[in-house]
């Protein structure tokens, strides 16, 4: 099955920058082969549902490896039976409807 994920990882007892822990989850993802789109406050990503919970997984292991003695993780996900959708076709939805 497909779905499309929210994630907001966040390393707590770092300090205040957690760019670095970022930038770790960021390659974990980018190495599993997943599509996905950083913003501001997340990661979206894009693949199969086993393949996107492997990495999260393994996100929290180098983050935790790499020095966080904690981490609060934010997951919001959807998944669709009735048709296949891509972060790309959720977006352009949005910007044809703005066009109205």
């Amino acid at each position: 099955m497909k779905v499309i994920v929210d994630l907001g990882v966040v390393p707590m007892g770092v300090g205040v920058s957690v760019s670095k822990y970022v930038a770790i989850c960021q390659q974990v993802l980018e190495e599993a082969g997943l599509k996905t789109r950083l913003h501001a406050y997340g990661t979206n990503i894009e693949g199969d549902f086993d393949a996107v919970f492997a990495a999260i997984k393994k996100c929290h292991e180098q983050v935790h490896a790499a020095g966080a003695p904690r981490i609060s993780t934010t997951i919001k996900l959807g998944t669709r039976t009735d048709r296949e959708q891509s972060m790309e076709d959720k977006l352009q939805s949005v910007a044809e409807k703005r066009s109205l």
